[in-house]
């Protein structure tokens, strides 16, 4: 059982969505479909055992996986870099009025943004994941790394959940999942990310959904993939008119990369389903999967994915331009902290 449940809201209205918060009740992670079909379905590529599901390991330059994605495991060349000297100026806060202050009571107000403005502390009407499950969170992330440690971090972004498993199977370095951390997956997946204090879209439904292979183009030197089109046009066109210090941080995260970047931010947490989920989007939640992206500058790091990036020439010159339109403000109203990086496309 999951416990410490602040909300479970009904009806978006505004003042009823705030109301809400002050709700308290007890949940529970359900599972809504086995994946006990799909894992038969799963194929071995190549055996010399016939009863064994493990191919032993071989380790060739280059991996395609049954979706055509190609793993190149040969070392990569050297990339040379030239760093301005980033100086960090007044903020240039992009804020948008998404709640409106006349149609609630302060203190609902008060409480709501209290949470997205202070997303890393915790709070008492915080949802949890039992502590009984502490040991398999952990578990499921260490399998996850071992997949991305060995198709690549940049790969990692593309691949779907049915690639995950050929992966796992076939490769003993990485090694097939169990049941237990397959239907923790799928139990994560299928839960109401309401629960926890997100209130965004569901854009992806599916845990096998994944963007095709040929729908994606790999931006050089970033190690990330945007979409082809609306999302690869706009970052080119944004380079061009920014500067060549601007970089991709982030592109295309399919549902894989999603499920490790949150279950990776609740262990952080301390098995805090809220507090992580007002700093990532819970898996099947990112418009990561549809186009969206993030950026940065080159020399400026982790302080990237902080209000410090909202303080760089870059980001002056995005705003002056009439590129930023942020999906999440520091009024939003989807229970998530205010990311300047964030550039909405889908």
């Amino acid at each position: 059982m999951l416990y410490d449940l602040c909300y479970i809201p009904l009806l978006m209205k505004k003042r009823r969505f705030l109301q809400a918060l002050v709700a308290g009740g007890a949940v529970s992670l359900v599972s809504t479909r086995s994946l006990n079909t799909r894992l038969g379905e799963n194929r071995v590529l190549v055996t010399q055992d016939p009863s064994s599901t493990v191919v032993p390991v071989v380790e060739p330059a280059f991996i395609e996986s049954p979706s055509g994605l190609i793993i190149d495991r040969s070392p990569p060349e050297p990339e040379v870099i030239i760093l301005e000297e980033t100086v960090l100026e007044e903020g240039f806060k992009h804020t948008e009025r998404d709640i409106d202050l006349n149609d609630l009571e302060d203190s609902e107000v008060d409480e709501y943004l209290a949470k997205i403005r202070n997303f890393d502390a915790d709070f008492n009407n915080d949802l949890y994941l039992p502590p009984e499950k502490r040991d398999l969170l952990s578990k499921t992330i260490s399998h996850l790394e071992r997949v991305q440690n060995y198709v690549g971090h940049g790969n990692f972004n593309l691949i779907g959940f049915d690639e995950m498993l050929f992966f796992a199977r076939n490769y003993e370095v990485i090694g097939a999942f169990e049941k237990a951390e397959l239907d923790f997956l799928e139990e994560v997946f299928s839960t109401d990310a309401h629960q926890y204090g997100f209130f965004g879209e569901k854009v992806t439904p599916e845990l096998t959904t994944r963007i095709p292979i040929p729908d994606v183009v790999k931006i050089q030197g970033s190690g990330h993939y945007l979409l082809r089109g609306s999302s690869y046009n706009f970052y080119q066109q944004i380079k061009q008119d920014v500067g060549q210090q601007l970089l991709l941080t982030s592109g295309i995260r399919n549902v894989v990369k999603q499920m490790h970047l949150f279950l990776a931010k609740a262990l952080q947490a301390n098995l805090n389903l809220s507090k992580a989920s007002r700093s990532l989007a819970p898996p099947g939640h990112s418009f990561h999967c549809i186009g969206d992206f993030d950026v940065g500058k080159i020399g400026l790091g982790e302080l990237n994915f902080t209000e410090d990036f909202s303080r760089t020439e870059e980001f002056r010159r995005m705003l002056n331009l009439g590129y930023i339109d942020i999906r999440y403000t520091d009024t939003n109203l989807y229970g998530v902290r205010y990311e300047p990086w964030h550039i909405k496309i889908a």
